[in-house]
């Protein structure tokens, strides 16, 4: 299990985070292309100083933007190669949190109410990943969700306390998500997995929710043996949307660093992408992140006052007196 770091779950206001990936292979294998979702989502609480992407063997990288507004970079490969290596090496500076509005401290009404002009994208938000899960899920939820309910953040919390409470996390380098029902089944899950779950949790009370994957600052972070981390954000109306982290069983905080949201686990995948070649031919895949805090840009020098210039008193003017002839 991972803590973040600081007591408002933010150190630094400027960090560096180094993201490597490598998948090693028996013989030289031909690379299809790659989609990469690796750049941190910028906002008022976010802004990306700089970025560097670093790939063996040589690539062409290209972004455009998805549907959810995440940044996708695609790398088209020029050469066979034994080894794909990724490093993406990011300097962000992050804002110290805003404060709420007052009406934004109010719990919200249940069961939530959307505006009209928002039904259309939040009903994407309200269908279930996994839809033959739904009575799995709506049996979980019914056993871990109060009879009476009076708000919707106070049932999300409490949804997200259980699955913290009750599924063990493992972490699992096996590729994709496991099912909420075989989470709820299994008893086990890694941070994709717990956020799977709330998020169909949520949606089976018509709550909209969506995936977010990225960066956690924590100490296994700092120490370089991290991996990426995934949670869950819940759109509150007039509220907008919260993030919630089963895995720690808390709200989400700026120690969180979204780099990509999505209505699927499947939309946000840090690397996805294939190779041509026997299934034989894959070896490894490893990856590593590390995050570093680094201190601010000092300010810039305060303009020296500018000091009036002395008036030059009149010299004197001696006039001699001329000999007589």
């Amino acid at each position: 299990m991972t803590t973040p770091v600081g007591a408002a779950g933010c150190g630094a206001l400027k960090l560096r985070i180094v993201h490597e990936t490598r998948y090693t292979y028996t013989r030289k294998v031909r690379f299809g292309p790659h989609r990469l979702i690796l750049r941190p989502r910028e906002g008022h609480d976010l802004r990306v100083e700089k970025m560097d992407v670093q790939v063996t063997p040589a690539a062409t990288l290209t972004w455009t933007r998805d549907v959810f507004g995440n940044s996708i970079g695609t790398l088209d490969f020029e050469a066979p190669g034994k080894e794909l290596r990724i490093v993406s090496n990011v300097l962000v500076t992050r804002t110290p949190p805003y404060s709420h509005r007052t009406h934004d401290t109010a719990p919200t009404p249940w069961p939530p109410v959307y505006d009209p002009l928002e039904i259309a994208v939040v009903s994407a938000y309200q269908q279930p990943c996994y839809p033959t899960d739904i009575m799995a899920v709506t049996s979980w939820v019914r056993d871990h969700s109060p009879k009476h309910r009076e708000d919707v953040e106070s049932v999300v919390r409490g949804l997200n306390h259980a699955i913290h409470d009750q599924i063990r996390y493992v972490r699992r380098e096996e590729k994709g998500v496991l099912t909420p029902a075989q989470t709820i089944r299994k008893g086990v899950g890694s941070c994709r997995d717990f956020a799977t779950l709330l998020l169909d949790a949520a949606r089976s009370l018509g709550i909209a929710a969506r995936f977010a994957s990225g960066y956690l600052e924590c100490s296994a972070a700092e120490a370089g043996y991290a991996s990426t981390h995934a949670w869950a954000e819940i759109y509150l109306p007039g509220h907008g949307w919260r993030g919630y982290d089963p895995t720690l069983g808390t709200e989400t905080t700026s120690a969180h660093v979204v780099t990509g949201q999505s209505n699927h686990p499947r939309g946000v995948m840090p690397v996805t992408g294939f190779y041509y070649g026997p299934a034989s031919a894959f070896r490894a895949m490893s990856v590593a992140v590390k995050l570093t805090s680094e201190p601010l840009d000092p300010p810039p020098p305060l303009p020296l006052a500018a000091v009036p210039a002395k008036k030059a008193k009149p010299r004197k003017k001696t006039i001699k007196a001329s000999k007589p002839a």
